[in-house]
């Protein structure tokens, strides 16, 4: 064997892929401190919708890991609803988002185990009723935030990618990978111990205008950190040095969680489709940074429904992976 094969077979090993990841994690941080904001836009913008699509197929192929492709169909009509309430602020949808949201995220759950329609669809109506009755739709009671705000972002990039992480070693019972999952936390947690004042870059007007979008994932993180209520003002957003620490935080889960999928070509071959598909998904992709590139606006309006299919299809697979950490803890325990 060569030496440049050998090294090509240590790289795309799992040791090999866990170091490149720690890899990019610090190349997620060092990018996150000094441009927070931009760095989250581009990272949104350009890897965001190319993620969504190699991800949708890949997970099409693995048949959603679920018993039945047609279960996927309620996470489409859900997606749909949510975003007609995104195209009309007046819309009634508005007041269910937590519901639906919960609703998509438990019937994930119940299409694991049921097989039943009838049973599917009156289990699922019924989680809807009581996420209803128990106040899920009102902001900015904690359920309202951990379902219709942070599952489809910030749980959604860090907490499932961490528990990915966390899988993946323990079922291949790795020691890189338990590194890999210490540094990724201790990535997170720096951006809180190291926070400077006037460090980076400040973020431009075109930033602060594309960043409205996202405003309140920034300010409802920096109150449940504990450092009190972000005025509505852009100096406080934009300056506040603990509210420059929470977007760098959002910057590295982010950028690293697009990062990260994009270095698992080996392990779980998203990349491997036909040369058709591959073909439509590149041509996607390059409309999408356009549609990003002629207006920020327009790019996250046209994108939202292919960006909530993603997080709506994942509910399973976020679901297994952590049945299967509990399977692996049990066996090692066991031992």
């Amino acid at each position: 064997m060569s030496t440049s094969t050998s090294f090509t077979s240590k790289l795309t090993s799992s040791d090999g892929i866990n170091y490149i990841n720690i890899g990019l994690m610090l190349i997620s941080v060092v990018a996150a401190y000094i441009l927070p904001f931009e760095v989250f836009l581009f990272s949104y913008a350009v890897f965001g919708p190319l993620h969504y699509l190699t991800e949708i197929s890949w997970l099409d192929k693995k048949n959603y890991f679920v018993k039945s492709k047609k279960d996927i169909w309620i996470f489409v009509v859900l997606v749909c609803i949510i975003t007609i309430g995104m195209f009309d602020n007046k819309s009634r949808v508005n007041g269910f988002v937590g519901s639906i949201m919960f609703s998509g995220f438990v019937y994930a759950l119940i299409i694991l185990f049921v097989e039943k329609l009838s049973i599917k669809l009156g289990l699922v109506f019924l989680t809807f009723l009581v996420s209803a009755i128990f106040h899920f739709n009102k902001y900015p009671d904690l359920p309202f935030m951990i379902f219709a705000v942070w599952l489809p972002t910030i749980v959604h990039v860090f907490i499932f990618t961490g528990a990915f992480i966390l899988f993946g070693a323990l079922k291949s019972r790795s020691k890189s990978g338990i590194i890999s999952l210490i540094i990724f936390i201790a990535c997170a947690a720096i951006f809180f111990i190291y926070v400077p004042e006037n460090f980076g870059i400040a973020v431009s007007e075109y930033g602060k205008k594309a960043y409205s979008f996202f405003r309140i994932v920034n300010t409802s993180l920096y109150e449940l950190f504990g450092f009190g209520t972000l005025s509505r003002d852009d100096v406080a957003l934009y300056m506040n040095p603990k509210a420059v620490a929470v977007m760098r935080f959002i910057a590295f889960a982010y950028t690293y969680h697009y990062l990260n999928w994009f270095s698992k070509t080996t392990v779980i071959k998203w990349n491997q489709v036909s040369k058709r598909r591959m073909s439509v998904i590149i041509f996607l992709w390059v409309a999408s940074v356009v549609l990003y590139a002629i207006s920020y606006k327009v790019g996250f309006y046209a994108l939202f429904l292919l960006s909530m299919l993603h997080v709506f299809f994942e509910f399973p697979l976020n679901h297994f992976t952590f049945i299967g950490i509990g399977k692996e803890l049990k066996a090692i325990f066991r031992k």
